[in-house]
């Protein structure tokens, strides 16, 4: 049958609304298929892959449509399910499908051409009038033949060039093209097996006459045997890595190649999996408590019931054993597993965890991962299928980005530690909760959702109490061991005293050197990273700044150096003053690093350790921080809050907050509940196994409500004072939050621009909009901030509220002089 003329709608991975039309040619017509990706011009010229939205079977003015280019997969590469979530994650955090798209797919899978420049023929330099950096790029792309945009910016030190290129392409000097390149390469290994020819005892014997007959040959025979012992070591091995050959002593690439050369041997390659495999054998999940078995029926009759259920289990309460049988239940009905956590460091113990029951059925995606190996671990999902031998990847252990991932059929999603606020993602766009994603996600595959958490957030909370989720609570730690002992350290009383030594409290060393004493291991948190968070002069009570941001720098004391935490400005500790000379420079303050220093004077002997950003850059020092400390080869560990994220060491005996007031004071509604939520999952890491664990909490308000309900270990009673506070001042979970952030380079523009749009939104929604104010930091990598607040009562309409929001928006943008101001969309701030 003749193939015909096709049209398809195609998404972008840019932030622009709407699907764009492409002709199909004839000869690619027969490749189509929604879900795979095309290479398409977009623009003046640059070329994309986009993903194949929808097929057209004609067009009214075909003569205005551009021609796709190539067609990329055999297969799509994403389905159905996906695209709705996507259009789900658009409409409700007011963003457009292809951001949504450019986060969710790997960057191995978006291509975008880049612009490669090469002169436009033989230049007389000294015929043309050429400025200073139209004569260098002349002269280097005389060497060259081609350079890319950002080999000419290095080349002239310049981070823009388009300007200087643009004039010089107006005299003609040069000229611009577009290239476009897969950026995912699949592993591939050499390998060498006998040739066909030689398979026969008959021709093997002529060989190897011919190299009795020839002592140059020795070297080849030597190679050659070696080559056929390793072979035939195991009956169904055909052929054997290049580099093993290599590895044997007496064989020489030399002969093995001129093997290859004469037909003896045959080098081919074979495609090989990033991804490591688990080995050795698989147990069975562990017996479970009376307790467990209980929750664990409880859980299954709430799923009856409602499609999202609450686990609420006390720190150390066994919450991951059950979340372990559940498991084994879905993958056993052939379903797929998505279980979410909360940070990366996590994965490095829950992965171990599961690999010991289900081996690789596990896959884990997170950012860590290199751009192949996500492709990998897509492809994997994408291709899931229970009759696979064996099933890889049926079970994945991810970040919030792993909601993203091609599933087929989930049955079960889990997500663990489900109040923590990394599952939000603040920029870029779409700024969505993976939490709350995964729920939609879990509906629109029929699967259940189980949320596991000792310290929920309060609208999850709230909608189990409201009946919208299922309850089901866990009261008891596992083998009946107690919670632990919470004593307050009163810092104000011990200032008063003069008792405090440094920034430690004499209740709290003395429980360190108790518990070093008995070979136990220490946790010490507090949520600042650095050294001290600033430095002051003694005379004239100078204080560093970012020149690019509103914050003070950081004193990073390991690299001496002066960090700003939101863009990275980086300068040197400065030897005196710059404003009055002196040479008196106070720390003020601390952070991790600090604190990691001081306690080292307390306990000279102790082998001290720090787990934050700083610390945890690379993959591997994530692993090598938590495998230390789960040896005993960490004495004390001082971390921030990633210490407090579902960590299982059974070791910790005492666990020190140095700072709670630093929590408890800061400026934001949720400012308590965090407080809670962190002082309670640090204390759970103590006496997690064999004994009552002990937490210092040093404090200069002992007295606080909060602090009060930690040392009660009451979530109950927290939650119904806070959701009290936060009805009088209508705050989620009683109402609905947009933040609507404009920022601009210029702090007369966007004042202008928030005020503009602030009575806009005024006009449309009334008393639900606050603002514009200045946010908390002010000015970021210059540019300047102001925020407008959007507070709807929960019996609104969320869609007519967004709706009327994206009205104003758009008669906003109408106007000249707001163009080049950006604005920034946080549904549900978090």
């Amino acid at each position: 049958m003749k193939a015909s003329t096709i049209y398809i709608n195609v998404q972008l991975p840019l932030p622009v609304s709407g699907l764009f039309t492409y002709m199909v040619p004839v000869i690619l017509s027969p490749q189509i298929a929604i879900g795979k990706r095309v290479i398409v011009p977009f623009g003046r010229q640059k070329i994309y892959s986009a993903l194949v939205k929808e097929i057209l079977p004609d067009h009214s003015d075909p003569s205005s449509l551009k021609e796709i280019q190539a067609v990329l997969d055999e297969n799509p590469v994403v389905n159905e399910l996906q695209m709705k979530l996507w259009e789900w994650m658009s409409e409700y955090y007011m963003c457009t499908t292809g951001e949504v798209m450019n986060v969710a797919l790997p960057p191995a899978l978006k291509l975008t051409s880049e612009t490669h420049v090469m002169l436009a023929g033989e230049i007389d330099t000294e015929a043309v009038d050429l400025s200073p950096q139209e004569y260098a790029i002349v002269e280097a792309l005389s060497k060259n033949k081609e350079m890319s945009i950002d080999d000419i910016g290095k080349l002239l030190h310049r981070g823009s060039v388009h300007q200087i290129l643009k004039r010089a392409f107006d005299k003609g000097l040069i000229i611009m093209t577009e290239e476009i390149q897969q950026r995912y390469k699949p592993k591939l290994e050499s390998r060498i097996r006998l040739a066909e020819n030689y398979k026969s005892d008959s021709e093997m014997e002529k060989l190897f006459a011919t190299f009795d007959a020839d002592p140059r040959k020795e070297k080849q025979q030597e190679a050659l045997m070696i080559f056929l012992k390793f072979l035939y070591e195991d009956l169904n091995r055909e052929s054997i890595r290049k580099s093993d050959l290599f590895n044997f002593e007496g064989v020489s690439k030399s002969s093995v190649q001129t093997l290859i050369n004469n037909g003896v041997l045959v080098e081919f390659s074979v495609r090989i999996d990033r991804l490591p495999e688990m080995k050795g054998e698989t147990s069975a999940p562990a017996q479970l408590t009376e307790t467990q078995i209980q929750a664990l029926n409880e859980v299954k009759a709430s799923f009856e019931k409602h499609p999202v259920s609450l686990l609420h289990g006390v720190t150390s309460s066994g919450k991951t054993e059950i979340y372990i049988h559940l498991i084994e239940e879905a993958i056993k009905s052939g379903k797929q597993v998505l279980y979410l956590l909360p940070e990366i460091a996590l994965t490095t113990q829950i992965i171990t965890r599961l690999q010991k029951h289900f081996g690789n059925k596990v896959g884990v995606y997170h950012s860590r991962y290199t751009s192949n190996e996500r492709v990998e671990t897509w492809n994997r999902v994408l291709n899931f299928s229970p009759e696979n031998t064996p099933p890889h990847s049926q079970i994945i252990l991810g970040a919030r980005s792993a909601i993203f991932l091609p599933f087929r059929d989930l049955g079960l999603i889990i997500v663990d530690e489900e109040h923590d606020s990394s599952y939000k993602q603040n920029d870029p766009s779409p700024r969505y909760n993976g939490r709350d994603s995964a729920i939609v996600l879990a509906r629109l595959h029929g699967a259940k959702t189980l949320l596991g958490s000792a310290t929920p957030s309060l609208e999850t909370y709230y909608n189990a109490k409201q009946d919208k989720f299922g309850l089901i609570k866990m009261n008891e730690r596992h083998g009946g061991i107690e919670m632990p002992e919470i004593v307050v350290a009163d810092m104000k009383e011990a200032r008063r005293k003069k008792l405090m030594k440094s920034i430690f409290t004499p209740v709290l060393l003395e429980s360190i050197k108790d518990a070093l004493s008995k070979k136990e291991q220490i946790i010490l948190f507090q949520n600042r990273r650095g050294f001290s968070p600033f430095i002051e002069c003694r005379q004239c009570n100078w204080i560093p700044h970012c020149r690019n941001c509103s914050v003070t720098l950081t004193y990073h004391k390991q690299s001496n150096a002066l960090k700003c935490h939101y863009c990275g400005y980086m300068e040197n500790l400065p030897g005196s003053c710059p404003s009055c000379g002196d040479h008196h420079l106070e720390v003020k303050g601390f952070g991790t690093e600090k604190i990691e220093e001081e306690i080292s004077v307390f306990f000279p002997d102790a082998r001290i350790a720090r787990m934050d950003l700083d610390s945890t850059r690379s993959r591997a020092s994530f692993q090598k921080i938590i495998s230390d400390f789960e040896e005993r080869q960490i004495d004390i560990l001082v971390g921030t809050q990633m210490v407090t994220k579902g960590l299982d060491f059974d070791n910790v005996s005492t666990v020190g907050i140095i700072n709670a007031d630093q929590l408890l004071n800061f400026p934001d509604f949720r400012a308590f509940e965090r407080s809670f939520q962190l002082m309670s999952q640090v204390s759970g890491r103590s006496g997690r196994k064999f004994k009552r664990g002990k937490v210092i909490i040093q404090t200069a308000q002992a007295d606080h409500w909060v602090i009060k309900e930690v040392v009660r270990h009451n979530y109950d009673g927290f939650f119904n004072r806070d959701l009290h506070e936060r009805e009088r001042f209508g705050y989620p979970p009683h109402s609905r939050l947009i933040e609507i952030n404009l920022r601009h380079r210029e702090v007369e523009v966007v004042e202008e621009a928030a005020n503009a749009f602030s009575k806009m939104l005024k006009e449309a929604l009334g008393k639900r909009i606050t603002g514009p104010h200045l946010p908390l930091v002010s000015r970021i990598r210059n540019q300047y901030y102001r925020t407008i607040l959007v507070k709807a009562e929960r019996s609104a309409s969320s869609s007519e509220i967004k709706e009327r929001i994206r009205i104003c928006r758009a008669a906003f943008y109408a106007k000249q002089d707001f163009h080049s101001v950006q604005m920034l969309v946080d549904v549900d701030p978090d």
